[in-house]
């Protein structure tokens, strides 16, 4: 019972009184900070974590910008743009397509452009079925899986390779559909190898003006690569030894110098793989060697660097 500010308790049949202190004052909550701009600078400390792509930086910066001054503009009641968020990712494998457009469907959550964020990734196998009508089908599907997110089609180019009655040519008839009809319900990223990429623009020239946003990643440098491949071992808690690091550094020079602007050699992928099977290769030698030094636990040495001929 409360009366005169006391609430009277009943223990075991006795009465208390307990005093009330500010009974009408709850405690004040702690304010959350507002960051201006927190998603845009969320996303570039993640992309200013990778290694080069000083374009696809921009490019990002420039969609947030657009996204955030149209719902200004909206705000104050000015005709907001209609513009679609299509891409087109144009590089060789291991050039960080696919990291970035997983970071693209982040960033379109955060600022309610996707509902969900969440990136599909298929490729030729996934669209083109077997019989007529089937191709449709499972492009749909798929287009369905990806709503509220982002349909990210490596080698899309393989859609256009079986000429004129190939049933890729139906899935991309499928997708240029639904790329009109749900543009503010997904966002389409097609991706490949530049060469291939401009080939099948060129087979179907009605698709280029339905991606606004064509964005080239150029193969990394060799000092690039040996930054990728510093934070790779960085983050796994080793090092290079001087004369590993020489070899490996001569190895990639050898390696761009064979295939330059080719898509046999897959970058930032290409050295992910050889540090991986170096890692392997020192816990071998260490193992055989029984030495378990915490210097030797951490150091890949010249003969565990394992490397292409």
């Amino acid at each position: 019972m409360k009366n005169n500010g006391q609430i009277n308790v009943i223990l075991n049949g006795q009465k208390k009184k307990l005093k009330v202190v500010n009974p009408s004052s709850p405690e004040p909550v702690p304010k959350r900070s507002h960051v201006k701009h927190a998603a845009l600078k969320e996303i570039e400390d993640e992309m200013n974590a990778l290694v080069g792509m000083d374009e696809i930086k921009r490019v990002v910066k420039e969609v947030y910008a657009w996204i955030y001054i149209n719902k200004k503009r909206e705000e104050q009641g000015l005709k907001p743009g209609k513009q679609a968020l299509h891409m087109m990712f144009k590089g060789n494998p291991g050039t960080g397509k696919t990291t970035v457009a997983r970071l693209l469907g982040k960033l379109f959550f955060q600022m309610n452009v996707l509902s969900k964020g969440h990136l599909i990734e298929a490729e030729r196998a996934d669209l083109v079925g077997e019989y007529i009508g089937h191709t449709a089908q499972k492009t749909r599907d798929l287009i369905k899986k990806a709503l509220g997110g982002i349909l990210f089609i490596d080698e899309a180019y393989s859609l256009a390779r079986g000429g004129e009655k190939d049933f890729g040519k139906e899935a991309i008839d499928t997708l240029v559909k639904h790329m009109e009809d749900k543009q503010h319900d997904f966002v389409l990223i097609l991706a490949g190898y530049s060469k291939e990429m401009n080939h099948f623009l060129s087979l179907n020239p009605g698709l280029y003006s339905r991606f606004p946003l064509v964005v080239d990643f150029p193969d990394y440098t060799v000092d690039q690569l040996m930054d990728i491949a510093s934070r790779m071992l960085v983050e796994r808690e080793y090092v290079f030894s001087k004369e590993a690091e020489w070899k490996f550094r001569d190895h990639l020079y050898s390696i761009k110098q064979d295939s330059p602007g080719t898509s046999s050699f897959s970058n930032g992928r290409y050295v992910r793989n050889i540090i991986e099977k170096s890692i392997r290769a020192q816990a071998m030698r260490l193992l055989l060697s029984e030495s378990e030094e915490r210097e030797e636990l951490m150091t890949i040495k010249n003969q565990d660097l394992i490397l292409k001929d």
